[in-house]
C-alpha cells in the first residue's frame, strides 16, 4: 500500500482520525517521530484547527511533515529554513491549484465553527465527500515535492 493510500485509509477506516492526523501519522516514522506522538500532536488540528474552519488539517499535517524533514535545529542554519519555506509555499500553491481553497470552511462549503453549519456538514456527509479527496491530493503533493 502506498503512502497516499495509507493516509486515505487512516481517515476512512472509521478510526475517527482527522485529516491532519491522517497525513502526519502516515509519514512520521520516516522522519523520526512515532505514530502515537504524531496522533497526539495533530488531534486538535481537525476541522481547520479545532473545528474553527481555518487552514485545512491535511495541509497543516503536510506542513508538519515538511518540518520533520527540513526543519532547522540550529539558529544559523538559514538555508534549511529557506528550504522548508520554499517547500511549504510550493505545497500550498499546488493544493490551491487542485482544490481552490486552503480553508476548511471553504473546502467543505460550511463553517464547522457554528453548530448549525457543523450539523449540515454531518447531514450532507461532507467529510466523506471532501476530506478523502483532500487527503489524497495532499499526500500526492507531499510524495512529489519531497
Amino acid at each position: 500500500m502506498t503512502k497516499v493510500e495509507q493516509a486515505v485509509k487512516c481517515f476512512n477506516d472509521g478510526q475517527g482520525f482527522n485529516c491532519c492526523q491522517s497525513i502526519l501519522s502516515t509519514y512520521c516514522d520516516e522522519y523520526g517521530l512515532d505514530r502515537e506522538t504524531a496522533l497526539k500532536i495533530t488531534t486538535a488540528f481537525g476541522g481547520g484547527m479545532a473545528r474553527l474552519g481555518d487552514t485545512c488539517g491535511a495541509l497543516t499535517g503536510a506542513i508538519m511533515v515538511i518540518g520533520l524533514k527540513y526543519g532547522r535545529t540550529q539558529i544559523e542554519d538559514v538555508a534549511t529554513r529557506e528550504k522548508a519555506y520554499e517547500l511549504v509555499q510550493e505545497l500550498i500553491k499546488r493544493f490551491k491549484a487542485r482544490n481552490g481553497f486552503i480553508m476548511c470552511r471553504d473546502l467543505l462549503g460550511y463553517d464547522p465553527s457554528t453548530p448549525q453549519e457543523n450539523l449540515s456538514i454531518d447531514q450532507q456527509k461532507q467529510h466523506t465527500i471532501v476530506c478523502p479527496k483532500v487527503i489524497r491530493d495532499t499526500a500526492e503533493i507531499i510524495e512529489n515535492i519531497l
